[in-house]
Protein backbone atom coordinates (compact mmCIF):
# COMPACT_ATOMS: atom_id res chain seq x y z
CA UNK A 1 0.00 0.00 0.00
CA UNK A 2 1.37 3.43 -1.01
CA UNK A 3 1.23 6.32 1.42
CA UNK A 4 -0.04 9.65 0.28
CA UNK A 5 2.63 12.40 0.52
CA UNK A 6 0.24 14.50 2.65
CA UNK A 7 0.09 11.77 5.28
CA UNK A 8 3.84 11.78 5.97
CA UNK A 9 4.83 12.80 9.46
CA UNK A 10 6.61 16.10 9.80
CA UNK A 11 9.53 15.84 12.19
CA UNK A 12 10.39 18.88 14.26
CA UNK A 13 14.17 18.68 14.39
CA UNK A 14 14.40 21.69 16.71
CA UNK A 15 12.12 20.10 19.31
CA UNK A 16 14.10 16.86 19.07
CA UNK A 17 17.51 18.54 19.31
CA UNK A 18 19.54 18.51 22.48
CA UNK A 19 19.86 22.30 22.58
CA UNK A 20 18.79 24.02 25.79
CA UNK A 21 17.57 27.61 25.62
CA UNK A 22 18.85 30.21 28.08
CA UNK A 23 16.44 33.14 27.96
CA UNK A 24 17.60 36.34 29.65
CA UNK A 25 14.02 37.62 29.64
CA UNK A 26 13.27 34.98 32.29
CA UNK A 27 15.41 37.07 34.67
CA UNK A 28 13.98 40.48 33.75
CA UNK A 29 12.72 42.45 36.79
CA UNK A 30 9.15 41.53 37.71
CA UNK A 31 8.16 45.09 38.62
CA UNK A 32 7.35 48.03 36.35
CA UNK A 33 10.34 50.29 35.77
CA UNK A 34 9.64 54.04 35.85
CA UNK A 35 12.01 56.93 35.43
CA UNK A 36 11.66 59.99 37.66
CA UNK A 37 13.26 63.35 36.93
CA UNK A 38 13.81 65.47 40.04
CA UNK A 39 14.03 68.69 38.02
CA UNK A 40 10.51 69.78 39.11
CA UNK A 41 11.68 69.64 42.75
CA UNK A 42 14.28 72.34 42.10
CA UNK A 43 13.79 76.08 42.47
CA UNK A 44 13.61 77.50 38.94
CA UNK A 45 14.44 73.94 37.86
CA UNK A 46 18.11 74.47 38.69
CA UNK A 47 18.70 75.09 42.41
CA UNK A 48 17.83 72.88 45.34
CA UNK A 49 16.50 74.86 48.30
CA UNK A 50 16.24 72.51 51.26
CA UNK A 51 13.09 73.91 52.88
CA UNK A 52 11.12 74.04 49.60
CA UNK A 53 12.50 70.66 48.53
CA UNK A 54 11.37 68.98 51.74
CA UNK A 55 7.93 70.58 51.44
CA UNK A 56 7.54 69.36 47.85
CA UNK A 57 8.62 65.85 48.85
CA UNK A 58 6.09 65.88 51.70
CA UNK A 59 3.22 66.97 49.43
CA UNK A 60 4.07 64.84 46.38
CA UNK A 61 1.84 61.90 45.40
CA UNK A 62 4.22 58.95 45.83
CA UNK A 63 1.45 56.33 45.52
CA UNK A 64 1.85 56.33 41.72
CA UNK A 65 5.22 54.59 42.23
CA UNK A 66 3.85 51.87 44.50
CA UNK A 67 5.58 48.47 43.96
CA UNK A 68 7.66 49.84 41.07
CA UNK A 69 11.34 50.25 40.35
CA UNK A 70 11.97 53.99 40.18
CA UNK A 71 15.04 55.22 38.36
CA UNK A 72 15.99 58.64 39.74
CA UNK A 73 17.85 61.20 37.68
CA UNK A 74 18.02 64.88 36.90
CA UNK A 75 17.70 66.18 33.34
CA UNK A 76 19.31 69.55 34.06
CA UNK A 77 22.80 70.42 35.16
CA UNK A 78 22.36 71.22 38.80
CA UNK A 79 24.28 70.47 41.95
CA UNK A 80 22.11 68.04 43.88
CA UNK A 81 23.37 67.05 47.34
CA UNK A 82 23.51 63.34 48.07
CA UNK A 83 21.04 63.69 50.94
CA UNK A 84 18.32 64.81 48.48
CA UNK A 85 18.51 61.45 46.69
CA UNK A 86 18.53 59.72 50.07
CA UNK A 87 15.31 61.50 51.08
CA UNK A 88 13.64 60.41 47.85
CA UNK A 89 14.82 56.80 48.32
CA UNK A 90 13.50 56.67 51.90
CA UNK A 91 10.19 58.18 50.80
CA UNK A 92 9.82 55.70 47.93
CA UNK A 93 10.46 52.91 50.40
CA UNK A 94 7.20 53.87 52.14
CA UNK A 95 5.26 52.82 49.01
CA UNK A 96 7.30 49.63 48.54
CA UNK A 97 9.18 51.08 45.58
CA UNK A 98 12.77 50.16 44.81
CA UNK A 99 14.84 53.22 43.96
CA UNK A 100 17.94 53.40 41.80
CA UNK A 101 20.09 56.36 40.77
CA UNK A 102 21.07 56.54 37.11
CA UNK A 103 19.39 55.33 33.95
CA UNK A 104 17.17 52.39 33.08
CA UNK A 105 20.09 50.84 31.19
CA UNK A 106 22.46 51.20 34.15
CA UNK A 107 19.81 49.68 36.43
CA UNK A 108 19.30 46.70 34.11
CA UNK A 109 23.07 46.21 33.83
CA UNK A 110 23.37 46.14 37.64
CA UNK A 111 20.31 43.88 37.93
CA UNK A 112 21.65 41.31 35.46
CA UNK A 113 25.13 41.47 36.98
CA UNK A 114 23.68 40.46 40.34
CA UNK A 115 21.27 37.83 38.99
CA UNK A 116 23.70 36.15 36.60
CA UNK A 117 26.45 36.01 39.21
CA UNK A 118 24.10 34.25 41.65
CA UNK A 119 22.73 31.62 39.21
CA UNK A 120 23.58 27.94 39.41
CA UNK A 121 24.79 26.84 35.96
CA UNK A 122 25.32 23.14 36.78
CA UNK A 123 22.21 22.15 34.81
CA UNK A 124 23.94 23.36 31.64
CA UNK A 125 27.09 21.28 32.17
CA UNK A 126 28.29 19.61 28.93
CA UNK A 127 25.13 20.64 27.08
CA UNK A 128 24.52 22.59 23.89
CA UNK A 129 22.99 25.92 24.89
CA UNK A 130 21.55 28.80 22.90
CA UNK A 131 21.22 32.20 24.51
CA UNK A 132 17.90 33.40 23.13
CA UNK A 133 18.31 36.47 20.98
CA UNK A 134 15.10 38.11 19.87
CA UNK A 135 12.56 39.06 22.48
CA UNK A 136 10.09 41.60 23.74
CA UNK A 137 12.31 43.22 26.36
CA UNK A 138 15.37 45.42 25.93
CA UNK A 139 18.15 43.36 27.49
CA UNK A 140 21.53 45.16 27.81
CA UNK A 141 24.42 43.78 25.77
CA UNK A 142 26.41 43.46 28.99
CA UNK A 143 23.91 40.80 30.15
CA UNK A 144 24.53 38.74 27.00
CA UNK A 145 28.26 39.10 27.53
CA UNK A 146 28.09 38.00 31.16
CA UNK A 147 25.77 35.09 30.34
CA UNK A 148 28.26 33.96 27.68
CA UNK A 149 31.13 34.25 30.12
CA UNK A 150 29.32 32.24 32.81
CA UNK A 151 27.86 29.58 30.51
CA UNK A 152 31.15 28.98 28.66
CA UNK A 153 32.55 27.57 31.91
CA UNK A 154 29.95 24.77 31.80
CA UNK A 155 28.55 24.10 28.34
CA UNK A 156 29.83 21.95 25.50
CA UNK A 157 28.68 24.42 22.82
CA UNK A 158 27.24 27.91 23.13
CA UNK A 159 25.08 29.61 20.51
CA UNK A 160 23.19 32.86 20.11
CA UNK A 161 19.78 33.30 18.48
CA UNK A 162 16.92 30.83 18.27
CA UNK A 163 17.23 27.02 18.28
CA UNK A 164 16.16 26.99 14.60
CA UNK A 165 18.70 29.65 13.57
CA UNK A 166 21.81 29.97 15.71
CA UNK A 167 25.18 31.66 15.53
CA UNK A 168 28.02 29.65 17.10
CA UNK A 169 29.62 31.59 19.96
CA UNK A 170 31.86 29.14 21.81
CA UNK A 171 32.88 25.47 21.78
CA UNK A 172 34.62 23.45 24.50
CA UNK A 173 38.11 22.41 23.42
Amino acid sequence: MLKNKMEETIINKVANSNILTFNLEDYYPDRDITEMDIKPFLYMEMILKEKEFREMIKNYDWKKYENQIVIIGCSVEAIIPTWAYMIIAATLNEVNALSFYGSKTSFLEAHYFKVLNELDYEGYKDRNVVIKGCGDKNIPISAYMLASQKLSLYVKKLFYGEPCSTVPVWRKK
